[in-house]
């Protein structure tokens, strides 16, 4: 089945991230471009929406996102997992391009300059809202999301339906050890 991204309104942005899936953030400066795995980001607000994430200094990707100030989250899925834990093992520095190294394509954001990776299930494009102190004592970086899309086999009418195991979102509990979002239900849908 072919892949079919969407627009998500930007106060349903928080959803995409909300359930906590390790992510891949893209950046891009100078015509240089990189991608790294990150288990700990999150949503902060919704209108306008905002996000955590936590890049560590002594990363290619930190290097990059704080000369340009954006970045780009992508969600990825079962299906590219052993490419996330490539993208996660390898510092861009140590090769030429990560992408190709870690068997990932991407494509062009909409609105930032860093990419966006392909066989994703959702991606969120980020500009930095500048909190040095964060960013220095903690490595964590605050954003405004300006752009979001999501594959609409698992992502409609502002919810996650995962049908499909191998589009399924990925969950990191280290030592290459993953997990799978499971199956979903609904509670009190009078309160959604």
């Amino acid at each position: 089945m072919r892949q079919l991204r969407q627009t998500v309104d930007l106060p349903l942005a928080y959803r995409l991230l909300n359930h906590g899936p390790v992510t891949l953030v893209g950046s891009a400066h100078a015509g240089a471009h990189n991608v790294m795995a990150a288990a700990w980001a999150m949503p902060l607000d919704f209108d306008p929406p905002k996000l955590a994430v936590v890049i560590d200094a002594n990363t290619y990707t930190r290097h990059l996102v704080e000369a340009s100030g954006e970045f780009t989250l992508s969600i990825p899925c079962r299906a590219i997992a052993d490419a996330v834990l490539k993208a996660g093992s390898v510092s861009g520095r140590e090769v030429a391009d990560k992408f190709a190294e870690a068997g990932l394509d991407w494509f062009p954001a909409t609105v930032v300059g860093a990419p966006l990776v392909a066989g994703c299930v959702a991606w969120l494009e980020c500009r930095v809202l500048p909190r040095p102190d964060n960013e220095q004592r903690h490595d964590l970086f605050l954003a405004e999301v300006v752009a979001a899309q999501a594959d609409t086999r698992v992502f409609r009418d502002g919810k996650w339906d995962f049908a499909a195991d191998d589009l399924r979102t990925l969950h990191y509990f280290g030592g290459g050890t993953f997990a799978v979002t499971g199956a979903s239900f609904e509670v009190g849908a009078e309160f959604a």
